[in-house]
């Protein structure tokens, strides 16, 4: 880190507020909030921290910190929110919130218009949407001019105009469609109680609307006012039509908003749908693509989706179901309780009718995710990437490597030795063809990388062979001209060698090799086709240190019951196993006296069914032969270890 950087870094304040990241020469890489600013930004340059790839990139680029200071978390949100939408930087991840899809608008006018607009503005109207099928946008706005008298010209209806007579009437006024505030008819108060009624719609809230329109009908009947009645009956049967076709999925008519995720990490894409409930009535659905996710975790994806749905909603529910946690509910629940003026419960339901909504929910994610990959895959097809095209170049390769496997060793001082490879799909990993090997022909402290590696591609090409592919269009083996010329042998051994091409990526100097060749090919160290090898290779070590890691836990971290043939690691975690375990055959439980020792045995002709102890009784006795008549061979096994003890001493 410079200096420079370090000074500035100890001077941000503890305050709340956006910081930006930016590299030399003064791009923003990354834009992020905080609580506490100073704590936050120091923590990326912590090595503590365990930041993924693609932060880790970002890091290394910093240059320069910029801060913004708010007076509130909330603030800060919607700051963060503004701020990635206009500087888009590389390393955030990326939202499409649906801005391309229509809203409904209530402009802010003195009699306001309804009508469907693609750019939402900030000017005080209110906006409800997105809609992601127009057809149902349509038919609401229909709904809305067949139910309500509204004003469909773009006439600007100011009082002083109306009242100078500027204005008459049109045809929407002869058919009945609108009550021509435009000439003073229909006042404003009349008319903007009309333009509630609308939201209530809009909103979803039908029931409570029907109720107040019948309401209103009775009054205006008892007043004999019929012609109103009948107006405000053919609006109710409307709405109640209208009604109809909302299916009912909650009983207790409450108005909530559910979440949930579908997450492709190969596709390195996730897709968050979200249904809006409305008295207990599903009244839409939207949905938000995220990419560039890495390694982020699910809970700060699902943050994601919440904030950049909030940060733009115009109607906030009582209650926010998720098919995750995300990763600050308590700022979610602030800025909730401010927009919406009163508490939003944020809750993951586990169980019963809520879990069974959210997995409605969570179906909708996945097949909206995949029709997405579906439409990206086809637009995709024919493309291939320059990295691809520049690596064929640099390495004069017969044809383009759109397969890359990688191979690497890794072990621990000669144990738990492991490999791995891994599968570049034009460019890109495909962890679904990610594959591990325990390597079996060394070990026992023991060292030999060229040994491991002869073995594991031998294994990998040989069932390549015997199954007639998928075959690679370039494979990548980790290490210099030694596990170079393995791999050679190996793929010699299987009838596999000449059958693709084949290199050797050596770390030290960053080198390629071809096999048989004393000297390596030359690639510039910027050059997109090195990088797409040094992503491969970097991914190849990650994945064998990660399953190393995992194996060395699991010989190192075992109970004794373990080592008895017959006990696996779920027997020996279960409460009757670590209950009776091996603990207990060491130091039997005894009454009113400590327990003897082995040499209080020594001199004694006890058997086993005459032992001298009390114990709690014989089905906690493994030393009793009731005990072991009703349980497997493998506590005989335990019993026998018990006794062996016993004599051993007596000897």
């Amino acid at each position: 880190m410079r200096p420079e950087l370090a000074e500035k870094l100890s001077r941000i304040p503890k305050r709340p507020g956006v910081y930006q990241h930016k590299d030399a020469a003064g791009k923003v890489l990354y834009v992020g909030k905080a609580k506490n600013l100073r704590s936050r930004v120091n923590s990326y340059f912590q090595s503590s921290r365990n930041l993924d790839g693609r932060l880790q990139i970002m890091v290394a680029k910093v240059h320069d910190v910029e801060v913004i200071v708010t007076d509130t978390e909330v603030e800060a949100l919607l700051l963060e929110n503004n701020l990635i939408k206009s500087l888009k930087p590389r390393y955030n991840i990326l939202l499409r919130d649906d801005k391309t899809y229509p809203f409904i608008c209530i402009k802010n006018e003195h009699f306001p218009r309804v009508f469907p607009t693609r750019r939402p503005r900030k000017d005080g109207s209110k906006y409800f949407g997105p809609y992601t099928d127009v057809r149902s946008m349509n038919l609401m706005l229909e709904t809305i001019r067949s139910i309500f008298r509204l004003r469909t010209c773009s006439l600007r209806l100011a009082p002083e105009p109306i009242a100078a007579g500027k204005f008459e009437v049109c045809l929407q006024y002869h058919i009945k469609k609108c009550d021509a505030p435009c000439v003073g008819y229909q006042s404003a108060a009349d008319y903007g109680s009309t333009i509630k009624q609308v939201e209530q719609l809009l909103s979803g809230k039908t029931e409570g609307l029907i109720r107040l329109l019948k309401d209103e009908m009775q009054r205006v009947a008892e007043a004999m006012d019929f012609e109103e009645a009948a107006k405000l009956r053919d609006q109710i049967a409307a709405l109640e039509k209208y009604a109809e076709r909302q299916k009912v999925v909650s009983g207790d008519m409450a108005d909530r908003d559910l979440f949930a995720l579908s997450i492709d990490r190969e596709a390195n894409t996730a897709c968050g749908a979200i249904f809006q409930m409305r008295d207990g009535k599903i009244v839409g659905r939207r949905h938000l693509y995220l990419g560039r996710i890495e390694e982020t975790p699910d809970t700060e994806l699902m943050q994601a989706v919440l904030e950049g749905y909030y940060t733009e909603s115009t109607f906030f529910p009582q209650e926010v179901l998720m098919s995750v946690e995300c990763s600050d509910p308590d700022l979610i629940r602030e800025f909730l309780r401010e927009k919406a003026g009163h508490a939003v419960t944020l809750h993951v339901p586990q169980r019963g009718d809520k879990a069974g909504l959210i997995g409605i929910v969570e179906k909708n994610a996945d097949l909206m995710l995949s029709e997405h990959l579906i439409q990206k895959q086809k637009q995709n097809e024919g493309r291939v990437p320059h990295a691809v095209e520049k690596l064929q170049k640099d390495l004069s390769l017969p044809r383009l490597p759109r397969r890359i496997e990688c191979f690497d060793i890794s072990h621990l001082g000669g144990t738990d030795v492991v490999a791995s490879c891994v599968v570049f799909v034009d460019g890109q990993p495909k962890k679904s063809e990610y594959r591990t090997f325990k390597v079996r022909t060394v070990g026992d402290g023991r060292s030999d990388d060229f040994q491991s590696m002869r073995e594991v591609v031998g294994r990998r090409y040989g069932k390549v062979v015997e199954e007639n592919g998928p075959w690679p269009d370039l494979v990548v083996i980790d290490g210099g001209k030694g596990q170079l010329s393995s791999a050679v042998l190996a793929l010699s051994e299987v009838e596999a060698y000449g059958k693709f091409p084949m290199v050797g990526l050596a770390k030290r100097l960053e080198e390629v090799f071809f096999p048989g060749d004393t000297d390596s090919v030359f690639i510039a160290k910027d050059s997109a086709s090195l990088q797409l090898l040094q992503r491969a290779r970097n991914e190849a070590h990650r994945f064998a240190v990660t399953f190393q890691r995992k194996q060395r836990k699991k010989n190192t971290l075992h109970t004794e019951l373990e080592e008895i043939e017959g006990i696996g690691p779920a027997t020996s975690r279960k409460p009757s196993a670590r209950s009776s375990g091996c603990g207990k055959l060491r130091k039997p439980i005894w009454r009113g006296k400590s327990a003897p020792t082995p040499r209080d045995w020594c001199g004694s002709t006890l058997t086993p069914p005459r032992l001298p102890l009390e114990p709690r009784g014989a089905k906690h006795n493994p030393f009793n032969e009731r005990y072991w008549s009703r349980n497997s061979l493998a506590h005989f096994k335990l019993r026998d270890i018990a006794w062996s003890i016993i004599h051993a001493a007596k000897m």
